[in-house]
Formats: C-alpha cells, structure tokens, sequence
C-alpha cells in the first residue's frame, strides 16, 4: 500500500455525476466527463491492502484489486492496466455497469464506507484505452480447431476473446443487426456509451474473431448444420424468455415488456429510428418490477419527457444500512440504493404519489383497465406484507398510458428453435443444463452465462465465458488449458 493511513485520513468520495437537469436532455453518461482522475489515486490510497482480501470472493472474476489499486495509488497505469486485464476482458462494461459486489465484501466496510474500487476499476480501463495499454493480441499461430459462439453479449463476447487468442477460429453469431447482445440493445446509452463497445469489438476483429450478425442459429442456419460445421459450439444466447404478469387487463394495448421497450430507444441512440414507436413522451408510464431492468426503463422514460414515471417494487423499503444479523458482512445486502435514474426522478418528482424517488415499494398490481379503444388507462394496484398477502384498504389506481413489465427473465427463448432442434436438456427453471466441465447432452455443445446459470451479473456473465472457454480449450486440445477458469458451473454468488 502507498499510504498505510488512506483509509484514516482519506473519506469515500465516487465519480461525480452531471446535474440532473443537463443530463436528462441527452443520452450520454452521467459523470462528469474527466472529473474521476483527479480523485482516483487518493481512493486508491485508502485500500488497506488486506491479508485475507474478501473482495477478491465477492467478484467471481477474482479481481486482484488490492494490486492494481497501490498501483493506481502510485500512478503506474500501464502495471495497473495488465493487473486488471489479467482477470476481466471488459473492465470498461463492468466498472460501469457491475454493481460492485467487490465493494460489499471490501474488509474496509465493515465499518467504515467501501474503497470505490469500481470507480477505480473503470479509471484503469479509460486510461488504458487512451495511453494505448489494450493494443490486439492475436495468436502466435493458429490451432486449425474452429469454434461457433452463438450470442454476443459478456459471455460471448469473453469466450470469444479467450478462444480466439488461444489460437482457435473463433466465429460469433448474433441474430440481432449489431453485435453486443444487451450491451447493444438494452443497457441505455446513459450508463454505457456504444462507443465503448464498439472499440473493444474492433480489437476483436483485429485479433482475428469472426462476427457473423442478422444470423438466428435454429431459424437462418439450422441448429444440426452448425454444429457439424465446428468443432465445439458455445451457447451464450442469454435468459431473454421473459416472465409475464398474469392479471386482468394484460391483454389490453400499451402494456410492454421491458425488452420490447429499451431496445427501441437504444435504436434511436444509434440514429436507426428518429423517435421510438413506444415512446413515453407525454404519456402517463408504470414500470412493473424493482430491478436493474426496472430503472433502466425510468431513466430511459425521464428522457422521452414521460409525464409522470412511477415504478413498482413488490419488495417492501430497504433499510439504509445492512442487518448484520440477517446479511452480514461480506455478502451483498439487500438495502435502500439510489441508482442515477432513481435521482433524476426524485429531483425532477416524476411520481408524486411515490414512497421514495419514483418507487412505490411493497405493491403488488391487481389488475388493469382500459378505455373502450382498448388502450390502458389505469393500474390498479395493494399494499402487500413481507408474505405479499393483501393489506385491506390499500388498494389504489394510478394513471397508466404505457405499462412495462420488467419482471426478469426464465431461461433462453425456444422461438428460434435452437434448443429444440439440438435437443438440449433443461432444468426446471427453463435454464439448459450442462456438466462441470460446462458440456450439454449433446457432444461438442457448450452452454455458458445466464442461459445456464439463470440471469445474473455482468460479472458472472464474463467469469462464465473466460471459464467456459478453458473448458472448450481442453477438450480441443486434449490437454490442460492455459485458459483462467475463475469459476465452476455451480458456483454461486456469497450469501448469508
């Protein structure tokens, strides 16, 4: 450690964010362009440099973040750069958009606020891709074994990396018209700009990978066909099956789910639509479903200039601080967090009615009604216990124009016909099975990320394809890989 005494004399202080009223007329990032350098090495400082790092087992990236953080402490950002890279293909995406489990299990907050390593995680990302530390890294030669990665999100986009630069002819499949997966059409453009993706898939291509886009592996190419194209096939199309809302009225016009919803203004944001077809401009929108997925649809309806945003969590209000009894350090509590979106509706009092910012916590949706059109125009909606049993005289109606439902996701989706025609064996949740060594019933098939796992982190979607493609470099090679393999198929996140 460069300073013993950071984490004594130096406070918490995260990247600053732009003010609400700019950052809501556009759809560039939130934090102030610039302004994390100048605090970034003092943060730094204040790791303690442990003996027994637990934020090491919060990430299943294995992260060797008390290295690279004395490094950024002494500015030596290209050691910082290859510490970092040493683990995590895309610090860029996750030091945006990884909601820092590291910094739950940082041994400072036990009781003291967490070192922001996100914050230092994505400054060592910025600064690499400025002062050039992230040149390609093709093979030395090539292994003659071809491998067919179906999906482009962090899973696939990581197996393929990894694959490719062990020396296989690595070719990635993504049926949308961009390569990314929910990184190109679902993250919005304010929490990660495309431009970082984009820079990182022209790496790629220079390291030799093969992007193969408008491709549905099952309806454009047949599921057999590919197969008996490559010598292995790693299936990393995601958990996009979407869960429904089974209540009175669903059937009614301007009830959406949430990926139908975010995809299209991210087309905008690419210049392929001039305005969204489901647009919030004006109109009176309910958000079903407290997550991530929840407040990337407030941020993105705030923007449209929503008349009024309300977001529903069925879960009741956090507390402000971890119950130690019930989630004690290091694992991730479950407490009260104010997410950018979640600011802007505060300051800009998108909903009224609501307990904190844009939320209505503990509430549970009845039913819906429309007018004689057939439109929604109202929710109908209870206050639930912690069993989520009706509380008499709670009930209430809202406004609706335009409802998205984002209630998570099961498994992938069977319209393709990519399960079926393979004959994948699933789990009971909808998720594809596979072995310890992350092979499917079918021989030569591979299945990683949340079409395995069930949906996940952005984290764990990464660890999952850098595992996955150790997997598939040995059974290519016949021999032990050089490939990392952070984590196991059944590993599962740190909890109480």
């Amino acid at each position: 450690m460069a300073d013993p005494k950071g984490f004594l004399t130096t406070p918490r202080e995260e990247w600053p964010r732009r003010p609400v009223e700019e950052r809501v007329r556009d759809w560039d990032e939130v934090y102030v362009p610039g302004a994390l350098l100048p605090i970034i090495s003092r943060q730094a400082d204040r790791c303690m440099d442990c003996g027994v790092p637990f934020c090491h087992e919060a990430c299943p990236l294995g992260n060797l973040i008390p290295e690279w953080n004395d490094l950024v402490s002494r500015e030596d950002w290209r050691a910082a750069s290859d510490r970092l890279h040493a683990t995590n293909n895309f610090p860029e995406f996750t030091g945006r958009l990884c909601p820092a489990p590291c910094e739950a299990g940082c041994v400072l907050a036990i009781n003291q606020p967490a070192v922001t390593i996100k914050n230092v995680e994505v400054a060592i990302a910025d600064r690499a891709w400025a002062d050039g530390f992230t040149p390609p890294c093709p093979p030395e030669r090539l292994s003659g074994r071809t491998v067919a990665v179906v999906g482009s999100g962090p899973t696939g986009l990581a197996a393929a990396q990894q694959l490719t630069r062990a020396g296989h002819t690595v070719a990635v499949f993504e049926r949308a018209d961009r390569i990314g997966g929910l990184l190109r059409y679902g993250i919005p453009a304010f929490k990660m700009e495309k431009r970082h993706l984009n820079q990182r898939l022209e790496q790629m291509l220079d390291e030799g990978t093969k992007f193969r886009t408008s491709t549905a592996i099952g309806r454009d190419i047949g599921a057999a066909e590919l197969r008996a194209r490559y010598d292995a096939v790693v299936l990393a199309v995601g958990a996009t099956a979407w869960r429904e809302l089974d209540v009175p009225g669903r059937e009614l016009a301007g009830i959406h789910q949430a990926m139908e919803y975010l995809p299209l203004a991210d087309r905008v944001c690419e210049g392929d639509l001039g305005v969204s077809p489901l647009s919030a401009a004006g109109k009176h929108v309910i958000i079903v479903g407290g997550g991530d997925t929840g407040a990337d649809c407030l941020g993105t309806a705030v923007r449209e200039g929503a008349a009024s945003v309300t977001q529903l969590d069925i879960y009741p209000l956090p507390e402000a601080e971890r119950d130690e009894d019930i989630e004690p350090w290091p694992v991730y509590p479950k407490i009260y967090r104010m997410s950018p979106a979640h600011e802007e509706a505060r300051d800009l009092e998108t909903a009224p009615a609501a307990d904190a910012d844009a939320r209505l916590f503990a509430a549970s949706t009845l039913r819906f009604a429309g007018d004689a059109s057939g439109h929604v125009r109202a929710l109908h909606l209870v206050e639930v216990d912690a069993r989520r049993r009706p509380l008499p005289g709670s009930g209430r109606t809202l406004p609706a124009d335009l409802v998205l439902l984002a209630l998570g996701f099961s498994g992938p989706d069977r319209d393709d016909g990519l399960v079926d025609q393979l004959g994948l064996a699933l789990d009971p949740r909808g998720t594809i099975t596979r072995d310890a060594d992350f092979a499917t019933n079918v021989p030569g098939v591979f299945a990683a990320g949340d079409a395995a796992r069930g949906q996940s982190l952005i984290v764990w979607a990464i660890a999952e394809g850098r595992a996955v493609a150790a997997a598939v470099d040995r059974r290519l090679t016949g021999a032990a890989s050089k490939l990392p393999s952070p984590i196991g198929p059944y590993d599962r996140p740190m909890r109480a």
